[in-house]
């Protein structure tokens, strides 16, 4: 094929991202716009899934020009978003509520609904995913039940990936396959929907789009979203990922012993498997990889460089308001802070549950937990503990993969988390592992385009994709001094935790919380 260019977009929870990039991996120009979601109650997250996907649009649209490039030139694109989005449309493809988020806890009834007529152990057999207020199912029950009149329109319920591309110009509702396990419906073992649970939850399969694999061409850009985005009408438009599965393979996770950190909003650690397995433990999360026909290992983290952000925003203010105006980026004075201050955060101790504890521990009740503050601690403290708490989650899930028996030979961190070199050095601390960093931080979008490139024949298939355009950038090795410091401080956080959990203390301030 003459033309060298792919677009890749990422649709994420706080911000949309796109790329122009070359066949060989090179990042021609980008472009970033930033949302916010909206809290309704405590536990509950929305968002406008029209203006979200609009700014992608924009972004497309900035990115393309500043390519300088012949619209024409661009062969093809492709998207990764957020997963578990629960979007409700009519029959003409119209919204019928906002869309209920990934990190939305509401559902909690629900959940216990689905225990009553199946065990928690055969749901996470049929499925691979444990029982939980996360997946899809539980939300589209609540809007069931609490909005009936809203459920009488619903046609469709699709995620974020299918939207997007109906909105581009898909000729109907594709959800990509690796996404399907997010509805909680999915059998991701036989890759289909499953029977047994679409009706003991009296659910019909015509209700989801079709599964379709990462990669696939269904459609062309339309006119309407041609002046959007600024690519041309007709431009092949391919089914990509959700960002993980995204992201995966925008690192080059394609093979066996291959782990991805991913620290975003949320975070997720995903290793490549290339034969069906279920966790013994029934903690990590089994869905389909990308590349079709094998499944990719997980453990969630529902507030992850989210967790930080919130820490940028409401307790470093003052560094936040000096940083603009100085016109400099406010995380660089946080590292600088963080790499002054001694590891372990002289004694201070997070658990960075802000959006409730997913892999290990699967519990919605779950809050963020500050301990161990005196008069001697100071911003900096603060903020070095923030970080190392979220660092501590993801190696609760990469303990847990350990434990279920799968091997993990390399690690590749990934994220806008990996332009901080303290916060590199502190994972391959933390988790007792070299890590390695990537040329083009944004695996998500780099896995878009590796879909939208495999979508028009540009390569035979995913794993050569991402041989050709992933580039590997540092390698960290851990520090055996700050490594058996944070061995330490991690079994303070276990037990930290399951003390608040043993005694009841997560319940009741969620019950405490659901009275405001």
């Amino acid at each position: 094929m003459n033309q060298q260019y792919v677009v890749g977009m990422d649709v994420g929870t706080t911000g949309a991202k796109a790329a122009v990039i070359r066949l060989d991996g090179q990042v021609v120009s980008e472009a970033y716009r930033e949302y916010t979601c909206i809290y309704p109650r405590p536990n509950w997250v929305e968002q406008d899934v029209d203006l979200i996907v609009g700014k992608a649009l924009e972004c497309c649209r900035e990115a393309v020009q500043k390519a300088k490039l012949d619209p024409a030139a661009i062969s093809s694109v492709s998207f990764s978003t957020q997963r578990c989005c629960s979007i409700f449309v009519d029959a003409r493809g119209g919204l019928v509520r906002p869309m209920i988020s990934w990190q939305d806890n509401r559902a909690h009834e629900e959940v216990e609904e689905i225990a009553a007529r199946i065990p928690a152990e055969e749901f996470y057999d049929i499925t691979g995913m444990p029982l939980n207020t996360t997946w899809m199912v539980s939300k589209i029950m609540w809007v069931r039940k609490h909005e009936p009149e809203n459920w009488q329109r619903v046609s469709k319920v699709v995620q974020l990936q299918d939207y997007a591309l109906r909105t581009m110009g898909a000729e109907d509702w594709f959800d990509d396959v690796s996404d399907g396990g997010f509805y909680g419906l999915w059998d991701p073992y036989n890759f289909r929907w499953s029977g047994r649970l679409l009706s003991l939850l009296e659910l019909d399969e015509s209700l989801f789009p079709e599964p379709t694999a990462s990669g696939t061409r269904v459609g062309s850009v339309s006119e309407a979203a041609a002046e959007r985005c600024g690519l041309k009408a007709g431009t092949p438009l391919c089914v990509g990922a959700g960002d993980q599965n995204s992201a995966a393979v925008g690192a080059g996770i394609v093979h066996k012993g291959m782990l991805s950190v991913s620290l975003g909003t949320g975070g997720l650690a995903a290793a490549y498997l290339d034969q069906p397995f279920r966790d013994p433990n029934r903690k990590s999360m089994v869905d389909n990889h990308a590349v079709y026909g094998k499944w990719q290992l997980e453990g969630l983290q529902a507030g992850a460089a989210g967790v930080f952000r919130w820490f940028r925003d409401e307790i470093a203010a003052l560094e936040k308001e000096a940083a603009g105006r100085d016109g400099k980026n406010v995380y660089e004075r946080l590292n600088e802070m963080i790499k002054a201050t001694p590891v372990g955060a002289k004694g201070l101790l997070l658990l960075p549950y802000f959006a409730s504890a997913t892999t290990p521990r699967w519990n919605p009740h779950a809050r963020g937990t500050l301990l161990g503050l005196t008069f001697a601690h100071d911003r900096a403290s603060l903020a070095r503990c923030f970080m190392e708490g979220i660092t501590m989650e993801v190696r609760d899930m990469v303990n847990s993969m350990v434990s279920a028996g799968i091997t993990i030979d390399q690690a590749r961190i990934l994220g806008g988390a990996t332009k901080s070199e303290i916060w590199n050095q502190m994972q391959a601390d933390v988790y007792n592992r070299p890590v390695e960093t990537l040329k083009f931080t944004d695996a998500a979008i780099m896995g878009a385009a590796i879909f939208a490139a495999v979508g028009v024949g540009a390569f035979e298939d995913i794993p050569e994709g991402a041989e050709a355009m992933v580039r590997v950038d540092r390698k960290y090795t851990p520090d055996p001094a700050a490594a058996g410091r944070y061995d330490e401080i991690y079994g303070l956080y276990c037990r930290t935790y399951e003390a608040l959990e043993d005694r009841g203390i997560f319940r009741d301030l969620a019950r405490l919380q659901g009275g405001y």
